[in-house]
This record gives structure tokens, sequence and C-alpha cells, in this order.
């Protein structure tokens, strides 16, 4: 069943799909999220609007997620299982499908310690399995988690994401099983900056089937600096940076085109692996090289007009 999500439409007609990333702010500033939406416009098939990204409070995804829609893009706004119960979670889903989000990233969640509200009463009444597999039946068989009849079905594609990188290795794979199996329809992955973990990887759900039931769009990072790069490979858990990347970084004399630089060759590279249906741009708080990534990726323009 086909969604009226033009995501899916450029999944399901053989483009590789590009989705690009739009931070709320930590203000009611309205503005802020039209800047950025006239910036990413034509860019991407989906933007993703994060929900309270690291347990940071920031303008609703929801709300953030109707203002891109009015502006002619095209929202995927994620949901997190650490703020809300069952019945939160159901009715912020219904309240999106009717004011026409097609798209739903489920995510258990960064827990509340990383934020800016340590002290924060956590719920994770769900997790992203269990939220996945609710919103599915809320569309496909018309009812709620308690199992009472649900009149009017909310339109939406599911999604999911997963790492890579995270240990146990054989793990990953099988928590993306879980999660297809639950009804999720596309994953996001963390950003790929190491190929050799990440082709054993493909090749592992490639093996099982997973790829011919989920479309894995691979994520990808512009990285600022070396500085930012040393960082995160020894302080960010569940990520992968190579020591050739970072010396890359900290030897170029023009820090942006070789950050971007390496992004266009990455793409090329998750191009060329089976199973690979696109790519999802985590520029964090950097949108403004989102654009020449996706020309220079050759992904420009987007296709229109799949009905």
């Amino acid at each position: 069943m086909m969604t009226g999500s033009n995501l899916e439409r450029v999944l399901q007609t053989g483009h590789f799909a590009v989705t690009a990333e739009i931070g709320p702010p930590k203000s009611c500033n309205a503005a802020f999220v039209n800047k950025k939406a006239e910036l990413l416009r034509g860019y991407a098939d989906a933007f993703n609007i994060t929900d309270n990204q690291t347990a940071i409070v920031r303008m609703s995804s929801i709300a953030a997620g109707v203002l891109v829609k009015e502006q002619g893009l095209e929202p995927v706004i994620q949901m997190t299982c650490r703020d809300r119960n069952r019945i939160g979670l159901q009715s912020d889903l219904l309240g999106a499908a009717a004011l026409g989000i097609k798209n739903v990233l489920c995510l258990t969640g960064d827990h509340q310690s990383f934020g800016n509200h340590p002290q924060a009463k956590n719920v994770f009444d769900l997790d992203s399995i269990q939220l996945i597999k609710t919103i599915k039946d809320m569309r496909d068989e018309g009812r709620f988690l308690c199992g009472e009849e649900l009149k009017v079905k909310p339109d939406v594609f599911i999604g999911c994401v997963e790492n890579p990188f995270a240990d146990p290795f054989e793990f990953r794979a099988l928590r993306l099983r879980k999660k297809v199996e639950a009804g999720a329809q596309f994953v996001q992955t963390q950003c790929v900056l190491e190929m050799k973990r990440f082709r054993p990887f493909m090749d592992l759900i490639n093996e099982q089937g997973l790829t011919d039931r989920v479309a894995v769009l691979a994520g990808v990072m512009p990285i600022k600096s070396g500085r930012m790069a040393r960082y995160m490979q020894k302080n960010v858990a569940g990520m992968m940076v190579p020591d050739e990347l970072c010396e890359r970084l900290e030897a170029a004399t023009d820090l942006r085109e070789e950050a971007i630089n390496i992004v266009v060759e990455q793409i090329a590279q998750l191009r060329e692996i089976p199973g690979v249906r696109g790519v999802h741009i985590m520029a964090v708080a950097w949108e403004e090289v989102v654009p020449e990534i996706v020309r220079r990726a050759g992904l420009y323009p987007r296709p229109t007009n799949l009905d």
C-alpha cells in the first residue's frame, strides 16, 4: 500500500533518495525554520525535523514540520519515546497526520542526562520497535494499541534508524530485522565515516533479505574541522571515525572545501554498495553546505512529477 509520501514515491520509482535535516530552534522563532527551509528547497526529497535532539528543549517537531510543509517542502517528523507515553505518542501521530504530515521516523530517544534538563523524568513507555508496530497497526489495521477501532487511519510512511557501528556488530542486523518486521519501510543510518565497517553491515542485511523489505538511506555528515573529527573519534559512542579522515581535515588549507569533498566521495562510494537506496545528509548547524554537496554528488535536480 502506497502512502501519500513523496519520499516513498521517490524510492518506489527507483530513484536514489536524498533526505536532509532541519533542526528546530531553541525558541518559538518560526522565521528560523522558514530560513532553513528556503535554503534547502529543492535539494532533498524530504526533510527530517528532529524531536528535542540530544534531550535539549526545542520547538516541537510537529509544529516545525508544519512550518516546513507550509514552505512547500515535505517533512519527516521524528518521534521519540523519551518524553511521551503511549497515549501521547498515538495522540501526536494523529495530530501530525491530520495536519498532512506523511512521514514519521521512530526513535527511542537520547537519555535526558545528555540534555539541558538532566533532572527530567523520562518515560520510555514504548521503545522504537513498539512505536513502529503501534503506528503500523493504526495505519493498516485501523486500531489503537489498546485494540480500540480507529475510524480514520493515519496515512504515513514509517521510518527507523540504525547504527551499523555499535557493538555487538551482529546485533545491529538483528535489531534492524525486528524494526522491519514491526513495520519500518525506510531506515536512516548513523553517519557512515568508516566504509570498512559499513560494507560488511550491508552484506549482512543483503544476505538476510532485509534490503528487499526496507529502503536503506546511509547517513553522511560534513565535518567542519580536524578537531571536531578527533573529538567525535574519541568521545562519541557508537561512531567510527578513521584516522585518515581526521588527517585530511587537519591538513586542509580550505576546510569547507575539504569537508564537502569528503562527503561527495563518500556518497559516490555508497551509491556503489548493493542495497543502499539513498543518503541522509546530517549537516548539523551547517545546512548551507547541503546544496553544494547535492549538486557535486550528481543528485540535483531531485525527481518531480512522480504520480
